[in-house]
């Protein structure tokens, strides 16, 4: 879900609309698309006119000059025929990567402002702040902004083989690299020491930094390492992970959608190994 090329981010709304603007709608946090033999549509304002006015419209910018825009429609809204809510993740393989990039951002940006419409501090209702995509408190002048939750992402190579683990959440029987939030106080190479640590109980070292991917689930910024083992036995932590295993790299399990950065780290990994000669026994 990296920022599709031939986007220009804005937040400002233009004095006057296109009704054929791209409309990231969502209604009890699912995304409205048009559904045509099992294909999906993004909609444009004029698509979704006859569903009444958005009780909040945002404006997101410009995808190759047409502008895109998210929106709120009521709980539990009414569709006409052709249209159906659907969770992003139902989406991975029925929209265009760069309009589900889009629909993740506008997820965001929709549930950021249905969350923050009170002030955290005095209760008074807040209004958009003008300039910036942030809503300000006029009685005590708190603002706040979209959330961002910084999470590492590790992929821990021992020779010819890769850690991966499966989460209680994960459906049927994935895997994928370890995965962890980053704490107030830590940096990023911290938290990836801390999080295997913790999950796994082994320690790492070599860490080099592979690539980031924002991940609306709910509103992640996915920050990808690899990292060597450095020593340790495999002992994981069974309040977040199901099962843990070295895998070589040409016999890997059932692997996460080619959508999420952690296929992409794994992909990376194993045609970079594929290349190299083996490493002396650690």
């Amino acid at each position: 879900m990296h920022t599709p090329s031939g986007f220009h981010p804005g937040h400002a709304l233009p004095p006057a609309l296109d009704p054929g603007a791209f409309a990231f709608a969502f209604t009890d946090g699912n995304l409205v698309v048009q559904t045509r033999d099992g294909t999906a549509a993004i909609p444009t304002l004029a698509d979704l006119a006859m569903l009444g006015p958005p009780s909040a419209l945002h404006y997101l910018g410009e995808l190759d000059a047409r502008a895109c825009v998210a929106l709120a429609l009521p709980p539990r809204a009414l569709l006409p025929s052709g249209f159906e809510a659907s969770g992003l993740r139902a989406l991975f393989a029925r929209l265009p990567a760069a309009l589900l990039s889009l629909a993740a951002r506008a997820a965001q940006i929709v549930a950021f402002d249905a969350t923050h419409r009170y002030c955290g501090r005095c209760a008074t209702a807040t209004v958009m702040r003008a300039g910036e995509r942030a809503r300000e408190c006029p009685a005590c002048r708190l603002v706040v902004y979209p959330r961002v939750a910084p999470a590492m992402m590790a992929l821990v190579i021992r020779e010819r083989t890769l850690l991966l683990a499966r989460a209680p959440r994960f459906p049927g029987a994935m895997y994928s690299a370890l995965a962890g939030f980053v704490e107030p106080g830590e940096t990023i190479e911290d938290c990836v020491h801390r999080e295997v640590r913790e999950e796994v109980g082994i320690e790492v070292d070599g860490l080099e930094y592979f690539s980031s991917q924002p991940w609306a689930f709910p509103h992640s910024l996915m920050i990808a390492f690899t990292a060597r083992y450095a020593g340790g036995e495999l002992r994981p932590d069974p309040a977040e992970i199901a099962d843990a295993r070295w895998f070589a790299i040409d016999d890997l399990p059932h692997l996460p959608s080619s959508v999420s950065i952690a296929r992409h780290l794994i992909d990376a990994t194993v045609a970079r190994l594929v290349t190299q000669a083996p490493e002396p026994m650690r």
